[in-house]
């Protein structure tokens, strides 16, 4: 059984917005491109059962909410770049020594949409 997702209240649909445009800074050409790569293919958690990672899902996903206007996003749709949100504020809190240009921990966090080599948040 799945936990109850939180409503989320229209009045906090800009900060969502805002805090997720910060967070994915891929283009959606970017996210594509990406998404064909090996290293991409390569990280994250797949789900028993499944055959893509989670990131991988989630780009997809990100991918769909950035090609809508604003005005077409539903509340799932802001759970989702919530949930972004907090992956990527959480995954570059555990960013590795030296040079992170060729680590999973980049590539994992690219499969959601932040290129920490971009230098946004």
């Amino acid at each position: 059984m799945r936990p109850l997702k939180p409503h989320i209240h229209p009045a906090d649909e800009p900060a969502i917005a805002a805090a997720f445009g910060a967070a994915v800074n891929m283009t959606a050409r970017e996210i594509q491109a990406w998404l064909k790569t090996d290293e991409s293919k390569a990280v994250g958690m797949v789900r028993r059962g499944e055959t893509e990672s989670v990131g991988r899902q989630s780009a997809r996903r990100i991918l769909d909410i950035l090609g809508r206007p604003r005005t077409q996003l539903t509340e799932a749709d802001y759970g989702h770049m919530r949930k972004v949100v907090g992956f990527v504020n959480r995954h570059r809190a555990q960013r590795p020594a030296g040079d992170i240009s060729r680590t999973r921990w980049r590539y994992s966090l690219m499969n959601w949409g932040h290129d920490p080599l971009k230098g946004n948040l």
